[in-house]
């Protein structure tokens, strides 16, 4: 039974609540669609922080979407080896995911740290830096540790066909059983912020100014007194 509510009830839950809450929040909520920058406070700290973390945070997405999404025997079919998949995982993941770990730390320590910042954070926006920083580093600590003491451990051949299923509404949830435990905390954390997401300052991440591409300029003319 605790194995149903984990790996197929949970998730699903989690993923309604991400579509529905954003539908709520954009409809109640549109003026508080906003990062709340903390940026007159202090910048070097948030500027070099956040740099980093979206500098990393790509192609750990990248990753994430390709090692999930892409069944393993289309890579082979490609010519990528279980080996030469490994070693791009561990090293090139395991890089990327230091770069993600060390903007977020940046930004966790400096929400906490800094009392001008954290007397303008909301207990949503310290519980949201503190969650997505143990995230990053159990998952690092998932890729780094398993290829140590369990190297005969291939998660696409589990947590990736564990999530197909939950794609196509057929979820088998007995391929996350056997499943390293700091991977299984990897994934429920990682779907907890999703259905947290509708509810933070996360949903900044949808206001891509793409409007300002096409913009006309504005024009700014002297004032000529006579």
């Amino acid at each position: 039974m605790a194995n149903q509510f984990l790996w197929v009830i949970f998730p699903y839950l989690c993923m309604a609540t991400f579509v529905v809450g954003h539908i709520f929040r954009y409809r109640n909520d549109q003026f508080g669609w906003t990062a709340k920058s903390s940026e007159f406070i202090e910048k070097k700290q948030l500027m070099i922080g956040s740099l980093l973390f979206h500098i990393g945070i790509m192609p750990v997405i990248a990753g994430h979407v390709v090692g999930l999404a892409v069944p393993k025997e289309w890579t082979q079919a490609l010519g990528v080896s279980d080996h030469m998949y490994h070693m791009g995982a561990v090293w090139g993941g395991g890089f990327f995911g230091v770069v993600t770990f060390a903007g977020m730390f940046i930004l966790t320590y400096r929400r906490f740290a800094l009392k001008s910042v954290r007397k303008l954070s909301s207990a949503s926006d310290l519980i949201v830096n503190s969650l997505l920083l143990f995230i990053v580093f159990i998952g690092m600590y998932s890729v780094i540790a398993t290829s140590i003491t369990q190297p005969e451990f291939d998660y696409r051949s589990s947590i990736s066909i564990w999530f197909r299923s939950l794609l196509i509404f057929r979820p088998e949830g007995a391929y996350m059983i056997g499943v390293p435990l700091a991977f299984q905390l990897h994934v429920l954390f990682g779907f907890l912020i999703f259905a947290m997401w509708p509810f933070t300052r996360l949903v900044h991440v949808w206001s891509v100014p793409l409007n300002y591409v096409g913009r006309s300029y504005i024009l700014y003319r002297r004032h000529r007194e006579n």
